[in-house]
């Protein structure tokens, strides 16, 4: 069984997108962190960096005590390598498959994200912040545009780890300020993946949750822009 640290933000969405497709026994824990819950003590001993997701595997390869793994991009990595799928075992398809997931994790994950902050949540709309991040996105969807123009998947003809990391960063293309029709091969790679029966179930597994959860009020942005390593201090 595998306990999965969780809530509907585009990298918890990652690992629910795996875990679907390969039906590993899982459970989840919500982890609201508009309310906080990423500072609990609990939390902080398997993730210090106080992000979701996190996961605990119960039955780990080889055996022995639990393994716990933080950070979206290691999780993948641990899951795949656990269940021999969706990282291909030849040396060529498994470094295509890791530098496009490091890709995202350095690059589109980061840049889209702060897109979010300065449009959508800052208190004060920037013009040359959300300029900046807005263009850096747009490259970005560029290169993987571009990558995507010879290939179904982007580390090429299978559906791996890497597409699982970045199509959840790519589902909210509207509030990145980017316009899907100047990126046609990302639009066929998007309608595919969400074609999938195990994304239909994880992004159904999200909104059940996020229907749950506090609304970004301005307390919620107290807690979620304010942190300082004073936040992870143990109280």
């Amino acid at each position: 069984m595998i306990d999965l640290y969780y809530w509907p933000t585009p990298n918890g969405h990652k690992i629910t997108l795996f875990l679907e497709e390969t039906g590993l026994p899982y459970r989840i824990l919500p982890v609201d962190i508009g309310r906080g819950d990423q500072f609990k003590p609990e939390f902080l001993a398997i993730a210090p960096n106080n992000r979701i997701p996190a996961i605990v595997d119960h039955d780990p390869p080889g055996g022995g005590a639990p393994v716990s793994v933080f950070e979206s991009g290691a999780i993948l990595l641990y899951l795949a390598e656990k269940t021999g799928r969706f990282l291909p075992a030849e040396l060529r398809g498994r470094v295509e498959t890791l530098q496009w997931l490091f890709w995202q994790m350095g690059g589109l994950g980061p840049m889209a994200g702060q897109n979010h902050h300065f449009a959508q949540y800052a208190p004060e709309k920037l013009p040359y912040a959300i300029e900046r991040y807005v263009n850096e996105t747009n490259r970005l969807y560029g290169v993987l545009d571009g990558r995507l123009a010879d290939r179904a998947f982007v580390a090429g003809a299978d559906y791996t780890i890497a597409d699982m990391a970045s199509y959840p960063w790519t589902v909210g293309w509207q509030r990145q300020g980017q316009n899907l029709d100047d990126f046609p091969n990302i639009k066929r790679w998007q309608e595919e993946i969400r074609a999938r029966p195990a994304t239909a179930r994880a992004y159904a597994l999200g909104e059940h949750y996020a229907s749950r959860g506090a609304t970004v009020d301005e307390e919620a942005k107290r807690i979620l822009f304010g942190q300082t390593a004073a936040s992870i201090r143990p109280r």
